[in-house]
């Protein structure tokens, strides 16, 4: 008998680590001690997470990475046969796979997903993503979709019939036709595994509105950080449906303020890979709607320093009160990055997560 998902449990505020499966994880840096993401260290990674209780392992779809001295995020692990070995070597955290739509054919998918939550006794979750890098399109001689969340649309329905399909089936849609398609097994959660999508532009929180279970989002102020919830919310409704809102930091937590102030401008300043960072962000800024656009002119240091994502640095108790301010605003969950996970997840775990139970947050 499988129980409920993880991201269906019982603490009011989820927690996830993000990024393990790709080197560097989110940070683009030239500290010795950055995350080469080797198996083992991900093995590693996902098994204190799993000790501790948080809820997801997320990882990010990268198929080549943003250059400079490291070639930063080339090296990464392809999600669903990560999140499969992950599955056998853990007892309780959800392990997501995320999925380029327009690289994965959604019959493949129905299987490979079904597989790993067959593995996980029903822990697997699914990230759609449409992506934004035609240089990795071009990899595969796949040009960028121009309405990419209808295709996802169909992608997901697809996977859904599938599942629940008694006989084979026939599917004639915009973008794909599948003749006598069996998928079996179905996974184990009905109708599919949970799902999320991170978005930030209008057509994804749409689509994640509509067909996710889940939606992660960035903000760049804690002022602001409540009206993207609120718009979500707004878009969910028009749908009948209640979608969780996620959002991602990245951290450094130390025992002083003036230590961990002292490791972030550290590493995500003066042992910055620069020219990875600039590529990131051009990127970014020219093809993805993943931020505020005002990110990319005010905040480099959290590009270098988490992908764009919300800094929570400080000690203990300040990230506790940061993270109860997150919660506050509406979110229920947010997926953590570091600059080395096995290192720093302990004494994150160990310091932090008391502090969150004690404010109500964490049971």
């Amino acid at each position: 008998m499988i129980k409920a998902h993880p991201l269906q449990g019982p603490n009011k505020l989820k927690l996830g680590v993000f990024s393990t499966n790709a080197d560097g994880g989110l940070a683009i840096t030239d500290v010795p001690e950055r995350w080469t993401a080797t198996w083992r260290d991900n093995l590693t990674a996902a098994q204190i997470a799993d000790r501790a209780g948080l809820e997801f392992m997320l990882p990010i779809a990268r198929w080549r990475g943003f250059g400079g001295r490291n070639k930063v995020r080339e090296w990464s692990f392809e999600t669903f046969t990560w999140a499969a070995a992950l599955a056998a070597a853990t007892d309780r955290i959800g392990l997501f796979m995320t999925v380029h739509v327009p690289l994965v054919h959604p019959l493949y998918a129905a299987k490979s997903l079904a597989t790993v939550d067959h593995i996980s006794n029903g822990r697997a979750g699914l990230n759609i993503v449409c992506g934004w890098n035609p240089k990795e399109f071009g990899m595969f001689g796949t040009p960028l979709v121009e309405k990419g969340y209808d295709q996802a649309a169909e992608w997901i329905e697809i996977v859904e019939k599938l599942y629940a399909a008694d006989e084979p089936l026939d599917y004639e849609g915009t973008y794909y036709r599948l003749k006598e398609a069996v998928s079996r097994p179905a996974s184990l959660q009905v109708p599919r595994p949970v799902t999320m999508n991170a978005a930030f532009g209008g057509p994804g929180r749409d689509f994640a509105s509509a067909k996710c279970d889940y939606l992660f989002t960035t903000f760049s102020e804690m002022a602001d950080a409540g009206k993207h919830v609120i718009d979500i919310r707004e878009r969910a409704d028009k749908h009948g449906r209640d979608v969780g809102v996620y959002t991602v930091a990245h951290v450094v937590c130390r025992e002083t303020m003036e230590e961990a102030q002292a490791y972030y401008d550290r590493y995500a300043v003066d042992m910055a890979d620069h020219d990875a960072v600039d590529a990131h962000m051009a990127g970014k800024k020219e093809f993805s709607q993943s931020h505020d656009t005002h990110a990319y002119d005010r905040y480099r240091q959290r590009f270098a320093g988490g992908a764009g994502t919300y800094p929570l640095v400080g000690t203990p108790e300040t990230i506790a009160a940061d993270m109860a301010a997150i919660a506050g605003q509406g979110y229920q969950g947010i997926a953590l990055s570091f600059v080395n996970y096995t290192q720093e997840l302990p004494y994150f775990c160990d310091r932090v997560l008391p502090l969150l139970r004690q404010v109500g947050l964490r049971e």
